[in-house]
């Protein structure tokens, strides 16, 4: 059940994250290039929750594999 948990977690961390990602995307329409885009996601902390959340579903899934 704790496994269940944190897949739920780690999924919904990473869904939070990925929609700020595709959201900040709009920057590039207003005059970003591709460089200052990516500096700017990877400063703001609520992008920084797909990192978090796709490596809570990584370790949860190889750990419900070894059990």
């Amino acid at each position: 059940m704790l496994y269940l948990f944190f897949l739920v977690i780690g999924y919904i961390f990473s869904l939070i994250g990925i929609t700020y990602i595709i959201g900040y995307m709009n920057l590039l329409l207003i005059g970003y290039n591709f460089y200052e885009y990516v500096n700017f996601i990877t400063r703001r902390g609520e992008c920084w929750l797909s990192v978090i959340g796709i490596l809570i579903l990584f370790i949860t899934i190889i750990k419900g594999e070894i059990k």
